[in-house]
């Protein structure tokens, strides 16, 4: 059994990252193997978590994954570890749109059998506190809430105010912080700075978010909670799923660096369990592809923060660009999708795309149910898959260019590009949730050899 703990908060901006990389980094600290798991899309947080915690950050979501496969990611992601803290999503239970708890952190914590921790920000009342928690605490029965972080609490006094009236709610409190500000990170347009962007500063930080962990939560109590979690009856999901490996080995690349930080550690499994060899590499320090490559991954991240960086390794950028024009598969979304394009706010890129992208005010935000427009290198037309859009930016195409997805909420509209082996769009997915994409990439690597995929 693996002991485990669900971070959670009323609302966003409560303090849940905080919370949990402290706590993760405080036990650790202690000797602890420590699993870091967060609820959601995000790919932000679990940067700061692999900080803490020595081991890859992964997301439970049960939108783009399934319900099913919540608890078996999270038993692959625990493995061999003494504790798991998994970091919730906006508010306990705030999901999906229009979907009910679908992908809520009150769902996740369910499917888990894991106790919440709720942490409240406690900087702008005293007595309401204990309302507020009540609250959360009585709304779902198959919730189990087993106690309270107070956090921002402000004096002596005001800690005094707030446990005198939880006292009564049968919630205890097993923690107060203070402000601080050491323990803050900085945000911008579409959240936390990454950690690849702030390394020095971001160690900084987690080393001061464990340091007030430390001093202000009863780390004994929180232990002892997560190991009241019962067993997991599901079995551990392995990337072995994707069935038996493609002989040849082929090599596939895939873009890391401080502009490309948006990936889940299951893509770098599923490539590898479906015979690839997979290999990193820099767009922004790179200036040829790794040798042998025949294939190509591009993740999300903020290619718009190094725009002009990007631009001016034009080695890569015409290397890119031949690999595309042979044939090779080419898997990019939101970051990859704007790094092939040809320019972006008016500065040169890949040119693999007859499309020019450009930052936008408007953000796009949301969960995606997307069906396969064009057969492409990962996956035949008619296939359906779950995703998630983020970004600020928007992108005009040329005449012609095919489509990748046709999206049915939250409005229809098609999306995306597919142009001989290339597939680029907004749209993260998550091939936990569909192993075929990952094994159709690599077969049609395999048969790539630097030329054209059929």
């Amino acid at each position: 059994m693996v002991a485990r703990l669900v971070v959670a908060a009323p609302s966003s901006g409560a303090g849940k990252t905080t919370v949990a990389t402290g706590l993760m980094a405080a036990f650790a600290g202690r000797g602890l193997a420590v699993s870091p798991h967060k609820v959601g899309p995000d790919y932000i947080d679990p940067g700061y978590h692999a900080l803490a915690t020595g081991r890859p950050g992964r997301n439970l979501d049960a939108y783009m994954c399934g319900t099913g496969l919540v608890a078996p990611l999270f038993l692959h992601g625990s493995r061999g570890c003494d504790l798991a803290v998994v970091e919730g999503v906006m508010g306990l239970y705030d999901g999906a749109a229009d979907q009910g708890e679908l992908a809520s952190t009150a769902q996740v914590a369910k499917l888990l059998r894991a106790p919440v921790v709720l942490v409240v920000d406690a900087s702008s009342q005293s007595r309401s506190v204990a309302a507020l928690v009540h609250g959360f605490a009585s709304w779902d029965p198959e919730v189990r809430i087993g106690g309270v972080i107070l956090n921002k609490v402000a004096t002596d006094r005001h800690e005094h105010l707030l446990r005198e009236a939880l006292g009564e709610s049968g919630v205890p409190v097993l923690g107060v912080l203070r402000r601080a500000p050491a323990v803050a990170t900085p945000s911008r347009h579409l959240g936390l700075v990454p950690v690849a962007e702030r390394q020095a500063a971001a160690v900084e930080a987690v080393a001061a978010q464990a340091e007030q962990v430390l001093a202000g939560c009863d780390l004994e109590a929180l232990l002892a909670l997560a190991r009241s979690a019962p067993e997991l009856s599901a079995e551990a999901w392995s990337p072995e799923v994707v069935g038996r490996p493609v002989a040849g080995r082929p090599r596939i690349a895939v873009a890391g660096g401080a502009a490309f930080t948006f990936s889940y550690a299951e893509h770098a499994e599923l490539l590898a369990a479906a015979g690839a060899e997979v290999v990193a590499f820099d767009p922004l320090r790179d200036e040829v592809l790794p040798g042998g490559t025949s294939g190509l991954v591009i993740g999300g991240g903020f290619p718009e923060m190094y725009g002009g960086e990007l631009s001016a390794n034009e080695p890569l950028r015409k290397a890119v660009a031949e690999l595309a024009t042979s044939g090779a598969p080419i898997a990019a979304e939101c970051a990859g999708l704007l790094y092939l394009a040809r320019s972006l706010d008016g500065t040169p890129m890949c040119g693999v795309l007859d499309a020019d992208a450009r930052m936008s005010e408007r953000l796009t935000l949301g969960y995606r149910d997307a069906v396969a427009v064009s057969d492409s290198v990962l996956a035949p037309a008619g296939a359906r898959m779950r995703g998630h859009e983020f970004h600020r930016t928007v992108i005009e195409p040329g005449a012609g260019e095919r489509a990748a997805w046709g999206l049915r909420q939250p409005e229809r509209r098609v999306e995306g590009f597919v142009r001989g082996g290339v597939h680029a769009s907004y749209v993260h997915t998550h091939w936990a949730g569909a192993p075929g994409a990952a094994a159709r990439f690599v077969e049609r690597c395999a048969g790539a050899d630097g030329g054209p995929v059929s």
